[in-house]
């Protein structure tokens, strides 16, 4: 899927890391089998392949994570769309290698035209997916925090009781570190440097995790410049363009860190104000940083200040 894991664990005694390392490794080997849209023969990409009119069976993990994406995509009136793959992959954010270059409006229209979650149907009888015709589903919104969850759930099976899963930044915690303490995560400042989070001048907070999901979204990271003009990798379905506005990242502290990895990119197409909105009518514990000035502000959701405040020292 183009990215890296890690798992920090408090080895069970008695437990063989080796065994739990495969176990790890075949949890993630699951989701890119099915999801993955790097791998031409996951389940996605063939999915994405099939005939028009034809029923496709999906395995369990794949059909669960494409029906909350649809879910998303019906709740939000398509600011999140699973079939956003063809305006990815035109701008130059896909799998393989891609020029990066602002596409012909012609060619936007055409991918556009494609697009559109209403046009696939799922039969939760049988669990599978109508292929309606040249839909092309991409989950890399959402199937990494699903594989930090799938490691989560087998690390419980195992009776590891304290652990940190990390897919590319979505993390989910348990339990503590070794010596008690809870397990600590940078909240990356917008434009630190790859790596440099360590720093204390690139963290913008330090959460305290504890049996939960977190995850951040940027637009800082995947980014290409054209006459002069920075555009993200993350497209508004709806227009067929990448976003344009103030946030420079997006934190969400959730149970599922599937929820809060689709969040992130949900509130990053709707905007601030919208996007906030959007997740205090959900309860979503979420942060929100402005570009302003010179540097960055904050906007927050009263669960993601509750948080805040029940870490405070004192409290």
């Amino acid at each position: 899927m183009g990215t890296t894991w890690t798992v920090k664990l408090v080895v069970p005694k008695g437990a063989d890391v080796a065994d739990l390392e495969r176990g790890i490794q075949a949890e993630v080997d699951r989701v890119v089998a099915q999801m993955s849209t790097y791998e031409k023969d996951s389940d996605l990409s063939r999915y994405n392949r099939a005939p028009a009119g034809t029923w496709q069976a999906l395995p369990p993990e794949f059909f669960a994570v494409l029906d909350y994406a649809l879910a998303l995509a019906h709740d939000t009136g398509g600011a999140y769309d699973p079939t956003v793959g063809p305006l990815v992959n035109l701008w130059g954010f896909g799998p393989g290698t891609h020029e990066h270059k602002v596409p012909a409006q012609a060619d936007i229209d055409a991918a556009r035209a494609r697009i559109g979650w209403q046009r696939i149907r799922l039969d939760r009888e049988q669990r599978r997916a109508l292929q309606p015709g040249d839909v092309y589903v991409d989950l890399s919104s959402i199937a990494k925090g699903f594989g930090t969850d799938q490691i989560a759930r087998f690390l419980d099976r195992r009776g590891v009781e304290n652990y940190l899963v990390d897919i590319s930044g979505e993390l989910r915690a348990h339990g503590a570190r070794p010596d008690g303490s809870p397990w600590q995560v940078a909240i990356e400042k917008p434009g630190a440097a790859a790596g440099e989070v360590e720093r204390a001048d690139q963290v913008q907070r330090v959460l305290a995790l504890q049996n939960r999901s977190i995850a951040t979204s940027g637009d800082y990271r995947h980014v290409f410049e054209d006459a002069g003009r920075s555009y993200s990798h993350h497209i508004d379905p709806r227009t067929g363009w990448p976003v344009e506005h103030r946030i420079a990242s997006v934190t969400t502290v959730a149970a599922d860190c599937m929820q809060a990895d689709a969040m992130g990119t949900t509130i990053m197409v709707l905007g601030p104000e919208a996007g906030l909105a959007f997740a205090e009518r959900r309860g979503m514990a979420v942060l929100i940083l402005l570009h302003e000035g010179g540097g960055f502000v904050e906007r927050m959701t009263p669960a993601f200040a509750a948080l805040l405040a029940a870490a405070a020292p004192g409290e």
